[in-house]
Order: C-alpha cells, then sequence, then structure tokens
C-alpha cells in the first residue's frame, strides 16, 4: 500500500526481486482522482533495445486496477519476438493525498521488502 502526499511520488521501478517472480502484478487506486488529489498518474515505460524509453501515462480512477508486466514483455519486432523491459512510477501527486496497492507476487528476501518500504518512507 502507498500513501502519496503533495509533492510525493514513486519513481520508475520493477517488483522483480527473488528467484521465483510472478510476471504479472496488480496496482490499483483507493482514492478518487479530482476530488482527493491532483496528478499520480500511473506511468509505464517500455525499453526496447537501441530506441528511447517510451512512456504511457495510465489515469486510473477511483476503484480502477490495472494488470502489468513485472519487468519484461514480449514485443513482435521485424525479426520475430524479443523481450521488452518494464518500469512503473507514479507521478508527482499535485495537491492532496493519493492512495494506492500495488500487488506482487514474488518470493523477495525480507530484508529486500524491509529496504523497499524504507524508501517509500523517506
Amino acid at each position: 500500500m502507498n500513501q502519496l502526499g503533495t509533492d510525493d511520488y514513486l519513481a520508475l521501478h520493477q517488483r522483480s526481486d527473488g528467484d521465483h517472480v510472478f510476471p504479472l502484478q496488480v496496482v490499483a487506486l483507493l482514492s478518487a482522482p479530482g476530488k482527493e488529489f491532483a496528478g499520480g498518474e500511473l506511468v509505464l515505460t517500455e525499453q526496447r533495445p537501441r530506441m528511447q524509453s517510451r512512456p504511457t501515462v495510465v489515469p486510473l480512477g477511483l476503484g480502477d486496477a490495472a494488470i502489468i508486466a513485472t519487468a519484461q514483455r514480449p514485443f513482435k519486432g521485424n525479426s520475430g519476438y524479443y523481450r521488452v523491459n518494464l518500469r512503473h512510477a507514479i507521478s508527482r501527486v499535485r495537491s492532496g493525498e493519493r492512495i494506492g496497492v500495488e500487488l506482487s507476487f514474488h518470493d523477495a528476501p525480507q530484508a529486500a521488502i524491509d529496504q523497499r518500504a524504507f524508501d517509500l518512507d523517506t
């Protein structure tokens, strides 16, 4: 769960810690954009080989959830399929308080989970 106030954001990241990582995760919004906060959109980026990163902004509404790739997804190029590296972020909250949840399905060591929680608090 993440709680972001004015000027808070989550930088681009992946949730792929651990030896066994499920390829999908869920990101959901638990507060109302436009009423409880402004800004705070879900941002997805794809990094394809030898190309610039391509961002996509996903404006979620209250109660909306997005199922996204954890770290990579297949992409069809001219020579067949290859892996595209993915990261996600939450853009800066311009006003109010944004509450969301991110569900990752992996077996990350507890120390990595504790450090990630500490990073979000600072």
